[in-house]
């Protein structure tokens, strides 16, 4: 009896642990990977790291020297060496450590191996990153973090970068428009696509950025950012008026930088190889980001006279696509589908935007549309997309790379708010003035105070 006793008290704490461990993995899978993940993860990597390796084809030959030394005070076999290990730095989603790489040996071979090391090590996902010739990191993420999303703390903002979502190597996807300029964002219904434009559009308010909106959805999408926005157009005829504006615009800082250059007047803004950047700042204008939801609007027609209107608005959007990023213009394009069965131009334009971002899409034919000139591998990872995971996106620019993200949660009212705070940053631009939202009654815009008000105390 005292022995059954014995092992009821033994066993049920480790029942009770291991039940407690199971759902606090599957319910908070980060507090479960720094209490227990973290150690497990580590121990395995210690215990089978020379063996991982050497099963994985990553050991090379010791060196004569090391050999002769091993042979003079051991008397062991000579065996092949893994690439030298640097020190394992814990994260709150996981590891890091770096490898030295024998020679002979790349980053690609690392790479192919990211999945043996995975099951060997416990861990979700194994990343490699090239650091510098010999040297690479291995990123191991402990979880699924693109389940629930929490953005690092350090996600690395700036002027004009937007940390909009989350990589699945648990690192920010920055939206950099001064690296990708130009960019198209493709998604069908409830895809997270919307969430992903809020996301731009409050990053962007808090900066000193001129913001555009074509909406053509009778601007349902964009109305409610309406304090931030300098300029709002609801549907084609209004588009059809505010983009000969923007092209204005382009045209004029083109020969604010002529001037400055000393340059003739004449000479074609094509053959202008600088940009705004380099004004002085207090000469420098404004940047302008225009936002196209639903391009497909644009470019559907329906009599002889909406047709002529279309090619008109397709050329300019072109135009500021191939021009406008010297002159601090830049698109964000959305839509549901984008190709060449929408019509004359369609093709071209897509070739200038070079960031792509694709989210859940109802055929194979749309994730091509988005990545299949850039990217093909990723046209299997975007029609893999569960529609239960709203918000997941496979994004990839021109230079073939391309990751899984997935942008946080924010709800519209949050991101009304964040614009109504900024309003007061809404540059002054004359030329965009008459396309200016008109404001709710009441609404007043006022700058944040620079003191605090001292609390009134009885």
């Amino acid at each position: 009896m005292s022995d059954w006793m014995t092992l009821l008290e033994v066993a049920g704490p480790l029942a009770a642990f291991g039940g407690g461990a199971a759902y606090t993995r599957a319910r908070h899978p980060g507090v479960y990977w720094s209490t227990v993940g973290l150690p497990l993860s580590t121990v395995r990597l210690l215990g089978s790291y020379s063996s991982g390796m050497e099963a994985c084809g990553l050991t090379v030959q010791p060196s004569r020297l090391r050999a002769f030394a091993v042979k003079a005070t051991t008397r062991r076999e000579i065996r092949p060496v893994p690439p030298r290990r640097g020190i394992i730095r814990p994260t709150s989603t996981g590891l890091r450590l770096r490898l030295r790489l024998a020679p002979g040996q790349e980053p690609a071979d690392v790479a192919a191996s990211a999945e043996r090391l995975r099951h060997a090590w416990g861990v979700h996902a194994v990343y490699v990153k090239d650091v510098k010739p010999g040297v690479v990191e291995l990123r191991l993420v402990g979880f699924d973090v693109l389940c629930d999303v929490r953005m690092p703390r350090k996600a690395g903002g700036g002027h004009l970068k937007v940390p909009v979502a989350l990589r699945e190597d648990a690192t920010a996807f920055v939206r950099d428009y001064r690296a990708v300029p130009h960019q198209l964002t493709l998604g069908a219904t409830l895809s997270g696509k919307s969430m992903y434009l809020r996301h731009l559009v409050t990053g962007l308010a808090r900066q000193p950025v001129a913001l555009v909106g074509i909406d053509c959805k009778r601007g349902v999408e964009l109305a409610p950012f309406a304090a931030r926005l300098s300029a709002l157009a609801t549907d084609p005829e209004q588009a059809a008026e505010l983009l000969p504006v923007l092209i204005k615009e382009m045209e004029d800082r083109y020969d604010l930088i002529k001037t400055r250059q000393g340059i003739s007047p004449g000479t074609p803004a094509e053959d202008i190889t600088s940009d705004i950047w380099g004004l002085p700042e207090g000469e420098r204008p404004v940047p302008v980001v225009l936002f196209v939801d639903e391009v497909a609007e644009l470019f559907l027609v329906a009599t002889k006279k909406d047709e002529e209107r279309r090619d008109e608005m397709v050329t300019q959007l072109i135009r500021l696509a191939q021009l406008g990023r010297a002159a601090g213009i830049y698109l964000e394009v959305c839509g549901q589908r984008f190709g060449a069965e929408l019509g004359k131009g369609a093709t071209m334009l897509r070739a200038q935007l070079t960031g792509r971002v694709c989210h859940r899409v109802n055929d194979e034919a749309s994730a091509k549309m988005a990545l299949g000139d850039i990217a093909p591998e990723a046209v299997m990872a975007a029609c893999a997309i569960a529609p239960e995971r709203p918000g997941l996106a496979v994004a990839g620019d021109t230079s073939g790379g391309w990751s899984r993200i997935r942008t946080p949660y924010l709800s519209l009212g949050d991101a009304a708010r964040i614009c109504r705070e900024s309003a007061y940053l809404t540059p002054e631009l004359a030329a965009l003035e008459p396309f200016r939202p008109e404001l709710p009654a009441g609404h007043v815009v006022t700058p944040p105070p620079v003191v605090r008000p001292v609390p009134i105390t009885d």
